[in-house]
């Protein structure tokens, strides 16, 4: 069996067509996209981003309530990291990304962040398929809006598993369809036209916007995902979701 025959799902959409492997697109498109992101996400999402974020980690951190490490995968221009930080005041954060295009924001955010936080945080560029930390070396980990990107899903949550403390809880974010569908006729007009063209009059990337309903629409979600996280290793896997079903959280424990 090829590589590729061992895809499936959202491993099987790429940005940018089949030319290149996932991960080296998904780089380039968010490197294309930074400057946009942070405008996008709360275009597009009309604010609700922070609220959902609010409610995801306030979950996780009633199962997670002092952590003294935590890493945040796919931290992008840093909003999840930062929020950890001011919520987690004991815990040194560090935010891994494969964009350099989006860690340069994040990297001048943090300039201006106070120093009390600046000292606590620091942000990597890495694979979050192949992470360069050893076993059981946080006590939380969380991953918002990345999963979906991943190559290999499984290999991505094995990784975030590995690096995990015994007890230690995983918290994901992801977008999802709703199930009603009434609801999803109008999410699919909204995501599928509507964001797209937004997407490529403010970011200029005509595919990126466009990748994203078509990368939600293929991943796994709500029991599917937590079927997965279970078959990882994982326990105590629970999902909610927000927002009429347009965003699902998931949380685990090792």
């Amino acid at each position: 069996m090829s590589e590729k025959e061992k895809l499936s799902g959202a491993e099987l959409i790429n940005p940018y067509g089949e030319t290149d492997h996932k991960g080296e697109q998904v780089e380039q498109m968010f490197d294309s996209i930074a400057p946009a992101y942070d405008f996008m996400n709360t275009a597009m999402t009309f604010g609700l981003h922070r609220y959902w974020r609010n409610r995801a980690l306030k979950a996780a951190a009633k199962r997670c309530a002092s952590p003294s490490d935590i890493l945040d995968i796919a931290t992008g221009t840093g909003d999840v990291a930062f929020h950890l930080a001011a919520n987690h005041p004991m815990a040194a954060v560090t935010g891994v990304d494969l964009s350099h295009g989006m860690l340069d924001i994040a990297k001048r955010k943090v300039k201006e962040m106070p120093e009390e936080i600046r000292r606590r945080i620091a942000f990597e560029q890495g694979d979050s398929l192949a992470l360069q930390f050893g076993n059981g070396s946080f006590d939380l980990v969380t991953v918002a809006y990345g999963v979906r990107n991943f190559e290999h899903l499984r290999q991505g949550l094995d990784e975030m598993y590995r690096v995990l403390r015994k007890g230690g809880t995983l918290c994901i974010i992801e977008l999802s369809v709703p199930a009603n569908p009434v609801l999803r006729f109008g999410y699919n007009i909204y995501s599928r036209h509507i964001i797209p063209f937004i997407g490529r009059l403010v970011s200029g990337d005509s595919r990126a916007y466009a990748y994203l309903p078509e990368s939600i629409a293929a991943a796994p979600q709500r029991n599917d995902l937590t079927a997965i996280l279970r078959e990882t290793g994982f326990r105590d896997c629970e999902w909610t979701s927000l927002t009429l079903g347009a965003v699902t959280y998931y949380l685990a424990r090792k």
